[in-house]
């Protein structure tokens, strides 16, 4: 029998100063059973920084075809395919033929690494952009996950904070391409 997702919900207080946009968000995550907190929580965060109204999490790890979030249009168009985490430039150029944009925000102790392995292929792809979540500053997500969350995530220029009742992250995007 296979092992079925963990739902948790999250309620999200959002201010993005960048864009002025203020909003009291209502989600529904499903972590996937080999997907690891510290993952949900930056899809949570890269879900509130992405923030649109047409804006939704996809199948993610369960699906090979599909990133793991999406802006998609009324009429059926991709506007922005969302990437998580290390990936290879092919994946990439799945979304470069389905998007007008594609981000990627990669994480994890060996970013450099493999950036400096990609960077070259990646960043010779249109419509890509590339950001870096330093891994020493996503640590506390873990400890911010509960069943049923109450999160406010604030952004100012590159910078986000996320709190919780009890705990505080603060993540600076580097933008990498």
């Amino acid at each position: 029998m296979a092992l079925k997702p963990t739902i948790y919900k999250v309620n999200l207080q959002l201010s993005d100063m960048n864009k002025h946009c203020y909003e009291s968000l209502s989600l529904t995550v499903a972590q996937h059973p080999s997907e690891t907190l510290t993952r949900m929580m930056v899809r949570v965060l890269v879900y509130g920084l992405n923030y649109h109204r047409d804006l939704s999490f996809t199948k993610g790890l369960s699906a090979t075809d599909e990133p793991e979030l999406w802006q998609v249009s009324p009429s059926g168009e991709v506007e922005n395919w969302i990437e998580l985490g290390q990936v290879s430039p092919e994946r990439l150029r799945k979304g470069v033929s389905r998007a007008q944009q594609i981000s990627l925000y990669a994480y994890g102790s060996e970013t450099e690494i493999w950036w400096q392995k990609h960077q070259q292929a990646i960043t010779q792809l249109p419509k890509v952009n590339v950001w870096q979540l330093p891994a020493a500053q996503l640590e506390p997500l873990e400890a911010m996950v509960k069943r049923t969350m109450d999160l406010s995530l604030m952004i100012t220029d590159d910078t986000l904070m996320l709190s919780s009742d009890d705990q505080h992250c603060e993540v600076t995007l580097q933008q990498l391409s």
